[in-house]
């Protein structure tokens, strides 16, 4: 299992895109015990819903996916993390998990095999920050949702400080077509770099918003054509925590290499359509004050970058900068840098990322203004 699962090629859906396998190897090599298996299910990242409607249209597949992750690494016990403003995706969850437990495919004995593994549910309570896995493991524990520095990893220590296993619900979901067809199968779709296929969580100036699973290399073009799109100005993939793109970026095909290479991100599959009526400043100053109400507070660079680039972005959607718009720029580069070197989570590491490929690549506020 643990061999299909690392030669499939299978990274995380989360938007780090870490190989599930060597997570996996990592943790079932551990001489530990208990281990435990996460689901991050606390789908809170802005224009993405792929994971609440796999729960909500198959809950069953997610837990055997975790089942099958906590039989492969030793853990016994596994939690999925649900964010709470999912109410069906509770309910239904709830309800499979109760019918799997009769049906003894959760237990002391599951399957009657004499493998032990059983799954918690457990309820987020709307914070942004518990989307970052050691905040997640915090939360869990019954601690304020703070990030923990690493190393050491969660597959050393983790949850309650043991080997932890943690995969968002499209990367689980995965696992059960590979351990189906085979890690050959499932490398036949995609790319080298990219293999299989990934869910596209399309909004905004579309015809056809929604959910669109497809084989990694498709060009962002393709995507757009499938949902109506017509004439976009600007894409933000991955979601806040991600990147603009532009018309003259519509052939990028849609892997993991070729976004990195053209410095853009899949992230967490969000692909946000804007045509040319839509004003970008405004966005961008909702997207600085998203990240200044969802810092956790913990370090400073977050803690004050965050609230500082607001006030910079607010002032230049609203045609007031403070001096002149170039040193205004400068300035948000150099909060971009500080909080990308100095932040102890991926929230303040990546919180200026959309805002200054925006700048960067669509010129927004490149029109010098006088106060």
């Amino acid at each position: 299992m643990l061999r299909e699962v690392t030669d499939s090629g299978l990274v995380g859906r989360g938007g780090a895109a870490f190989p599930t396998g060597r997570k996996w190897a990592a943790v079932a090599a551990q001489a530990g015990r208990p281990k435990y298996v996460v689901c991050n299910a606390d789908e809170s990242e802005p224009g993405t819903f792929k994971d609440r409607v796999l729960m909500e249209e198959d809950p069953f597949a997610l837990i055997e996916a975790m089942t099958i992750a906590g039989t492969t690494v030793g853990a016994e016990l596994g939690f999925l993390y649900l964010r709470g403003e999912y109410p069906l995706a509770r309910a239904r969850l709830t309800a499979a998990l109760a019918e799997a437990r009769a049906r003894g495919l959760l237990g002391d004995d599951v399957m009657g095999k004499g493998a032990r593994f059983d799954i918690e549910l457990r309820l987020g309570a709307g914070a942004y920050i518990c989307g970052e896995e050691t905040a997640l493991f915090a939360s869990i524990e019954g601690f304020r949702g703070e990030p923990r520095t690493k190393p050491p990893f969660p597959v050393e220590a983790g949850l309650f400080g043991r080997p932890t296993v943690v995969n968002n619900v499209e990367t689980l979901v995965n696992v059960l077509g590979i351990v189906a067809d085979g890690a050959a199968a499932y490398r036949a779709l995609g790319t080298a770099g990219s293999p299989g296929t990934r869910l596209f969580c399309v909004s905004g100036n579309v015809a056809r918003p929604g959910l669109y699973e497809l084989p990694f290399g498709v060009t962002l073009r393709a995507l757009l054509d499938l949902a109506g799109a017509d004439d976009p100005a600007a894409v933000l993939l991955g979601g806040a925590a991600g990147t603009f793109v532009g018309a003259a970026d519509l052939e990028l095909p849609l892997t993991f290499e070729d976004t990195r290479a053209a410095g853009a991100t899949l992230g967490s599959g969000v692909v946000l359509v804007l045509d040319r009526t839509v004003a970008l400043g405004p966005v961008l100053a909702r997207i600085a004050q998203f990240f200044r109400d969802e810092s956790c507070g913990q370090c400073v660079p977050c803690r004050v970058g965050t609230v500082r680039q607001e006030e910079l972005i607010t002032r230049l959607a609203r045609g007031a900068p403070r001096g002149a718009v170039a040193d205004e720029r400068a300035l948000l580069a150099e909060l971009g840098q500080c909080m990308r070197d100095a932040s102890i989570c991926g929230l303040g590491q990546t919180a200026s990322s959309a805002i200054e490929s925006a700048v960067a690549r669509l010129k927004v506020f490149a029109d010098e203004v006088t106060p």
